[in-house]
């Protein structure tokens, strides 16, 4: 009898021991999946648009102050091999011709220094379709694209229809994202999202379209937030004061404090268009600087 109890426990003992090594393996499986959702970011400047108004950008400013805009798209490499952009840039004729653009790199050829080119390019997570963001999405024609689905459905639908409003936007642009939806490699969005992507998040609220998104970003820093044209510079933030073109200041000013406490430390929340961001992080290149 107590030869077999003695068996008994050193069974239990052992299935205990079993299953005491399961958990732990699949802990350690599931911290090496976590490191593996992290993200390098990089802030790619493709161009600059000189002596553009300061009070356009930021609400309140002082008239004929202005600015050299960074024309910027952002890299995100994952550890898994995953490249996602956020934006996309431009690259049509006639937008050259609207604006001073100057020192003007089609952002497919841009991202080489950091050794990928347009066909690798999985993912493009789009924060609005203003021409200056959505002009590049033919040039990575592999690539599965994120965005609201307030923002496609306005833009491709109602804004061109009276009384909408489709300014900043470029009808080739709106064809394309059509085009890449009757393809099946959209995703809509519907409002926050943080669990599509791992490592990856989705905000709203900053109102400069019908439903612009910033994007978080897991990083070895951090979280990375990137606000594109929700918040346009680091003074909006130093002032506290909204974007200048929105379509709700107050829920773009909540949307930048929420974007601020989101981002791993204040440097780390990084504005769409202030050429300083190529001052404060390390250069990769002339052009490139990583952020995390």
């Amino acid at each position: 009898m107590i030869r077999r109890m003695r068996l008994r426990l050193g069974l239990v003992w052992m299935a205990g021991t079993v299953a005491i090594a399961a958990i732990a393996a699949e802990a350690s499986t599931r911290a090496r999946a976590v490191e593996a959702d992290k993200y390098a970011v990089y802030a790619v400047r493709f161009a600059t648009i000189t002596g553009f108004p300061v009070s356009s950008l930021v609400a309140g400013a002082e008239r004929g102050r202005r600015i050299d805009l960074a024309m910027t798209i952002w890299v995100l490499k994952g550890a898994d091999g995953r490249v996602a952009l956020v934006d996309t840039g431009f690259h049509r004729a006639r937008h050259f011709k609207e604006f001073a653009v100057t020192d003007y790199v089609s952002p497919a050829d841009a991202i080489a220094p950091l050794g990928i080119g347009p066909q690798d390019v999985n993912d493009i997570f789009l924060s609005h379709m203003h021409w200056d963001h959505a002009g590049g999405l033919d040039l990575f024609p592999r690539a599965r694209l994120w965005i609201q689905r307030a923002e496609y459905a306005y833009y491709t639908g109602d804004a061109w229809q009276a009384p909408g409003s489709h300014g900043g936007i470029d009808a080739e642009d709106a064809i394309e994202v059509v085009r890449r939806n009757t393809e099946g490699r959209v995703t809509l969005l519907d409002g926050d999202d943080e669990t599509s992507i791992s490592g990856i998040g989705f905000g709203v609220g900053g109102k400069h379209t019908r439903e612009s998104q910033f994007v978080s970003v897991a990083t070895r820093a951090g979280t990375v937030v990137l606000a594109s044209d929700n918040m346009y510079l680091y003074e909006n933030r130093d002032r506290h004061a909204a974007i200048a073109q929105t379509l709700d200041p107050v829920s773009n000013l909540r949307t930048q404090a929420r974007m601020a406490l989101l981002a791993a430390k204040p440097t780390l929340l990084i504005p769409g268009h202030d050429p300083a961001v190529f001052d404060r992080f390390p250069h990769i290149s002339d052009r490139i600087v990583r952020i995390d």
